[in-house]
């Protein structure tokens, strides 16, 4: 007698997958390998062309699954994107998720024309699919990548901001192929988009944030599955009335990131979680979509095709929108070079399938090279890439150096320090130093927790917390004070 039910199969095999992508991910950190080449070569493995264990043949719900695992993306990105890098970087960095954008895909649909034997729409269809960079991919390396902070910031508001338009693009010329818009419908279009997008995800996340800060939920786990369904409610307002739903779980994001201190950690932790997840199941995806037996008859063109987005039309939209604003030539050479491809590419490619255009096959199988070239050439030579610049230097990354842990029913706060290289409080004893409104109360080194006492000297490694009275720039000062910036 057995109790077997439909799902125990897939649930196994589910786990069994997502165990092998991490320790993938984990081995492929270690020797400088993008993990995401591991996932798609693992899912090629497992699909039809290769073991046959997974059968994914339709797209569409490739497509569904691959805007659930966007949103994850965009509104985790949201979350970790600091107010201060937006306004540093707004400009440039809007200039970058529009305008760039279309340049970049006009210039790579000419390109595509002039090398496949496709119609134009077909051409520009392919420009218009991989016209965005990678919010993950780029999060991901900046966590990583000490780099100069304008350059960190400008890259993470692209990132994050750019995915809509790509989006639009992409949908607009699927429906010149179905249609004929005019230029009042496309600016129609695009003023719905980007102004209901923006609109909808603003209201959203005041209204959201209101919630989570000013309603007693009960337990903290409560407020991060909360929060998923705020931006599941921005994506859907939006989508309801005609918006980029894309554009505004982002925008959810950032309001739900800046103005929710209380359950800010539990909230990016479980979110931090679930984008890795759904990085991971987008690659997956994309190889067992994709047939190895189908490639070798577009792998040359599709090859010269990524050459041209990585030589030609990234550098000329970044050089147009970033010439403007005192961008150095190694700064804008850098930009041009970190323009990861992946999981945005991998959603819009489904689109011309389930339109049911003629050329979809050919669609997505010229965008599995772009991906495959921005992650194995792209993502694993950015290091080497901006130490060749002298880009080196900075002190910027998504990682904080700061971070506040507040206490719920007292007005203090614990705010945790990690002694990252470079600091200025490494070497230096307790004694000798005084936290702005506060005290070191714990010092966390290694798997030990000491009890500081004044002769304490902080090493490279430690997790300093420090305690002190709940203020909005407890961050601030903070890590003014563990870069030695608030001595007097």
């Amino acid at each position: 007698m057995t109790a077997q039910l439909p799902a125990d199969g897939w649930v196994l095999a589910t786990g069994l997958l997502l165990i092998s992508a991490i320790l993938a991910a984990g081995f492929a950190n270690r020797i400088r390998m993008p993990g995401l080449l591991l996932f798609l070569g693992l899912g090629m493995l497992i699909a039809d062309d290769g073991l046959g264990w997974v059968t994914l043949d339709d797209p569409q719900i490739a497509q569904i699954g691959g805007t659930v695992g966007l949103l994850l993306i965009l509104f985790e990105g949201g979350l970790t994107t600091k107010p201060g890098d937006i306004r540093r970087a707004a400009a440039p960095g809007f200039l970058l998720a529009t305008v760039a954008v279309v340049i970049t895909a006009v210039v790579l649909g000419g390109g595509t024309y002039l090398l496949l034997d496709v119609q134009p729409l077909t051409a520009f269809l392919i420009g218009a699919v991989v016209a965005s960079t990678d919010a993950a991919a780029v999060f991901a390396m900046l966590r990583r990548a000490p780099l100069p902070r304008r350059i960190a910031s400008l890259l993470e508001v692209e990132s994050g901001a750019n995915d809509p338009i790509a989006i639009m693009l992409t949908v607009g010329l699927l429906a010149t192929w179905h249609g004929a818009p005019g230029p009042g419908d496309w600016a129609l279009f695009a003023v719905v988009q980007l102004g209901g997008g923006i609109a909808v995800g603003a209201l959203t996340g005041l209204a959201g944030s209101w919630l989570l800060t000013r309603v007693n939920l009960g337990p903290a786990g409560v407020y991060p599955v909360l929060a998923l369904g705020i931006a599941a409610l921005s994506y859907g307002l939006a989508a309801l009335l005609g918006a980029s739903g894309f554009l505004a779980v982002y925008i959810t994001g950032l309001l739900v990131g800046a103005r929710v201190p209380l359950h800010r950690r539990g909230i990016r932790t479980f979110h931090e979680g679930l984008s890795n997840t759904a990085e991971v199941g987008l690659f997956l995806m994309l190889g067992m979509l994709v047939f190895p037996s189908q490639l070798p008859g577009v792998a040359g063109p599709a090859l010269a095709i990524s050459v041209i987005l990585v030589l030609v039309a990234r550098p000329v939209a970044v050089t147009l929108c970033l010439v403007w604003f005192g961008y150095s030539r190694r700064e804008i050479v850098f930009v041009s070079w970190v323009g990861l491809r992946g999981a945005v590419p991998i959603v819009l490619a489904t689109f011309p399938f389930v339109a049911d255009h003629p050329d979809g096959a050919l669609i997505f199988n010229v965008v599995f090279f772009i991906v495959l070239v921005s992650a194995a050439v792209q993502g694993a030579s950015i290091r080497t890439v901006a130490r060749w610049l002298g880009l080196t230097d900075g002190d910027h990354t998504l990682t904080p150096v700061a971070e506040e842990v507040p206490i719920s029913d007292v007005n203090t706060e614990l705010v945790e320090v990690r002694v990252t290289p470079g600091l200025y409080i490494i070497g230096q004893r307790l004694t000798d130093l005084n936290p702005p409104h506060g005290l070191v109360t714990t010092v966390v080194r290694g798997s030990h927790m000491l009890a500081p006492t004044p002769h304490t000297r902080v090493r490279e490694g430690d997790l300093l917390i420090v305690a002190m009275p709940r203020r909005p720039d407890a961050n601030k000062l903070v890590t003014a004070w563990a870069k030695g910036e608030a001595r007097q």
